[in-house]
């Protein structure tokens, strides 16, 4: 299946509504964490805007610190991506609001708008800092991933990965990723104001 059906194929899904018997899923995987994923995916596949795009191959290894942070796990989120070059200027800055997920969904989307953008801007070779020792030890195959929830996501990590020449990811402190916890921030504020008030008491309320 080519990327462009899987998109459509994606965004058609990210409009279900949890509920009894809507969904077919694995065993462990509820619906609203199937909705999640779904829609995370659809965020990171979405095309880069032209403008921003940058065609040919950068030389040198690109570095890409990210971060991703749900209010309320899950509830509004947000993820952001720092690029840095090879001599430590900042060459983007990323943030963006991904609606309601959880904290391990918000750092894998994170992760997957740095290779989508990385590919858009002809990098070859990436170094990824995250602060998530969790997604940085699965994606160096030292953990499992256990929860369905996340399969989709590391997947499609994985196909992104296959198509660079050089990928490294460490597990660096939060102080440390403090730029890239900002504009998560920024864009966790963003899905705040896209929750109803109301919507966002109730699931806040529910947590757990």
């Amino acid at each position: 299946m080519d990327t462009a059906t899987l998109l459509e194929l994606l965004r058609r899904l990210a409009n279900a509504q949890p509920g009894a018997g809507t969904l077919q899923l694995p065993v462990g995987l509820s619906p609203q964490e199937a909705v999640q994923a779904v829609r995370a995916a659809v965020t990171a596949l979405e095309p880069t805007p032209p403008h921003r795009s940058r065609p040919g191959a950068r030389s040198g290894t690109m570095r890409a610190h990210i971060d991703g942070a749900s209010r309320g796990n899950p509830g509004p989120a947000g993820i952001g991506v720092l690029f840095l070059g090879q001599d430590g200027a900042v060459v983007e800055r990323l943030h963006r609001g991904i609606g309601e997920a959880t904290n391990n969904v918000a750092e894998y989307t994170a992760l997957l708008l740095a290779l989508e953008h990385a590919t858009a801007m002809g990098v070859k070779d990436l170094e990824v800092r995250s602060d998530s020792e969790l997604l940085v030890r699965q994606l160096q195959g030292r953990y499992r991933v256990k929860h369905p929830a996340l399969r989709l996501l590391y997947a499609l990590a994985r196909k992104h990965i296959a198509g660079l020449r050089h990928f490294a990811i460490h597990h660096i402190p939060r102080e440390l990723n403090a730029e890239a916890d900002a504009l998560a921030n920024q864009g966790n504020d963003e899905a705040a104001r896209s929750v109803s008030p109301s919507r966002l008491t109730l699931d806040q309320g529910g947590g757990g």
